[in-house]
């Protein structure tokens, strides 16, 4: 064995020991996901909850609207449409889940970067981990978009399973599927009353 590699091997056997030891000491504490989160790029606070599929955050000084890639919420604000039914539910929904933590925005390979209303498309990440674009699908918050994205496959089963299991507005309004476009609908508000 050369010098060389006797000394890498010494270094990391001593590296390993010493980290032992720190370990079993507590001098190394694990980061907690919070922690993490404030400090990865990609992490960004949301500045306004415009609706169950739409945030606003700051993007180093630029506010940037966010438009949860692959879902649907029913609509709260929508120009020249009433509110839908469980619209209300799936914006209050999004707003308590994510509250003042910060979020991870990852972008979808098969998507644009950007809708044609100039928002970026993102699926958003909580600090568990969790994905809440598709959390929204499962607890019956949103519908899951035909056009295709990557987990398009995952998000479909999804929301198969929670309209069986008649989650959220599944159970609480009559959605209807659009035969041209083959998105899914809840009816306004005003209807359901």
């Amino acid at each position: 064995m050369t010098t060389k590699r006797w000394g890498l091997m010494v270094f990391a056997v001593a590296l390993m020991v010493f980290a032992a030891v720190a370990s079993s000491r507590g001098w190394l504490r694990p980061i907690d996901s919070k922690t993490l989160m404030h400090m990865q790029p990609g992490s960004y606070a949301v500045k306004q909850f415009v609706d169950g599929d739409t945030v606003m955050v700051d993007m180093q000084g630029t506010t940037e609207t966010i438009r949860f890639i692959g879902i649907d919420t029913p609509e709260t604000h929508k120009p020249n449409t009433p509110v839908q039914c469980y619209g209300p539910a799936a914006a209050a929904y999004t707003k308590n889940r994510i509250g003042s933590q910060r979020i991870r925005l990852v972008s979808d390979a098969l998507t644009t970067n950007r809708d044609r209303y100039n928002r970026l498309l993102r699926y958003v990440v909580l600090e568990d981990g969790t994905y809440l674009n598709k959390e929204l699908v499962q607890k019956g918050y949103a519908f899951a978009y035909a056009f295709p994205f990557a987990k398009s496959d995952e998000f479909h089963a999804t929301m198969e399973q929670a309209q069986k299991a008649k989650a959220g507005l599944w159970g609480n309004c009559a959605p209807y599927q659009d035969p041209n476009t083959g998105q899914w609908h809840t009816p306004s508000e005003v209807a359901d009353r």
